[in-house]
């Protein structure tokens, strides 16, 4: 069941969305070669924290810390421990505030100094990717509009689309309807109405997009140990098209 919010709701996930944001800049600005992905993963703990929210992922289905940080072949859902991250490594961190009853939800990739020119292209396509559909989303379209057009950016520049994971809503739990895929058919899927709270997350890798959930019940990687980036915003369609929630420059 799809959940229409009130102007009261959203401006409610706005907070929500204002403070995993500034919990992302705050990762982006302390990753560095030679901490540990708990290391970065208290940053993001602690900027959540101070900023009077909990840690919506922490406990969610029992994962254990407040942010999924993936390292390089690592898609999504990594468990941040004792890995030392390097130099060429990029980084995806994905975490949410929760405030007032209602969730953030937000990712970004980062590179670690110097990253390999396939790295820089594969975060460069990912993102743009995220952004087309971001720029499309208004009253009327329909999802699959917005997965064909991720694939096909990601597809056309040499990059594979993960089918298995998806975006989705957001509200007062961190998953609701509808699934927001990364591929798809133009014209298909759910149509977006004024309200609708979802989050657009493409999950791209540099080789073949299959993957495997690892025996710890939540690392999922690549099954060719391909690169992999991830970015994520969580948005709300308006009368006229939509709002990023999970960007300071949008307030």
């Amino acid at each position: 069941m799809i959940s229409i919010k009130s102007h009261t709701e959203i401006e409610k996930l706005r907070k929500a969305g204002y403070i995993t944001a500034g919990a992302l800049d705050a990762a982006g600005s302390a990753i560095h070669a030679g901490m540990t992905t708990r290391e970065l993963d208290r940053v993001v703990e602690k900027y959540i924290t101070s900023h009077g929210a909990k840690p919506g992922f922490k406990g969610y289905g029992g994962f254990p810390a407040a942010a999924c940080i993936s390292v390089n072949d690592v898609v999504i859902h990594g468990i941040p421990g004792n890995y030392v991250i390097k130099e060429g490594d990029i980084v995806s961190v994905d975490t949410g505030a929760y405030i007032n009853g209602y969730h953030g939800d937000s990712a970004r990739t980062f590179a670690v100094g110097k990253i390999s020119d396939e790295a820089e292209r594969l975060l460069k396509s990912t993102q743009e990717s995220l952004m087309i559909a971001v720029s499309m989303a208004a009253p009327g379209v329909r999802i699959g509009d917005l997965g064909a057009a991720i694939q096909k950016h990601n597809e056309d520049n040499g990059f594979g689309v993960v089918r298995e994971f998806v975006g989705h809503g957001l509200g007062r739990d961190l998953h609701e309807d509808p699934e927001v895929p990364n591929f798809g058919k133009e014209g298909h899927g759910v149509r977006l109405r004024e309200g609708m709270v979802i989050c657009i997350e493409p999950m791209i890798t540099a080789g073949d997009p299959a993957v495997r959930v690892l025996d710890d019940g939540w690392t999922v990687k690549t099954v060719d140990h391909s690169l992999a980036a991830h970015f994520e915003h969580a948005i709300a369609i308006t009368k006229d098209g939509c709002m990023i929630l999970s960007d300071p420059a949008s307030y």
